[in-house]
């Protein structure tokens, strides 16, 4: 049995967000699962498919790394704005939709400020994919 489908809706967490954030999946697909749109591995868009995390506590995002060494190396966040360059993986294998794997719980993406990007509660609840 697979894990259950990620779908609009989603919360997601960053592990440098100081805040959750949620899943947005463009119904473009036309496929649902309980009722709402099923995200597949390319749906990472920042501000479309992902919200920002609140604030963003990466040294490596050049806006908290200057933020920080103006306030002479005390950690200051700043607005998160994620930077996603791969997909969503690990997709399900063997369930596509529009020919692209479907995401689940238990996938996860980075960001380019090395926040991994994970799944905390995939809004499907009754449905599995594998």
């Amino acid at each position: 049995m697979g894990n259950p489908a990620a779908v609009t809706g989603a919360m997601l967490t960053c592990t440098f967000g100081v805040a959750p954030s949620t899943l947005n999946v463009i119904p473009a697909k036309r496929v649902t699962v309980e009722g709402r749109p099923v995200a597949t591995i390319p749906d990472i868009a920042p501000g479309v498919n992902i919200a920002p995390f609140g604030m963003c506590t990466s040294l490596t995002n050049p806006m908290v790394a200057a933020a920080t060494a103006a306030a002479l190396g005390v950690l200051t966040p700043m607005p998160c704005v994620p930077v996603v360059p791969a997909p969503w993986a690990p997709g399900a294998p063997r369930t596509l939709v529009g020919g692209l794997p479907a995401v689940t719980a238990g996938s996860m993406c980075t960001c380019a400020w090395g926040g991994v990007i994970s799944i905390t509660m995939p809004g499907a609840v009754r449905t599995s994919m594998g």
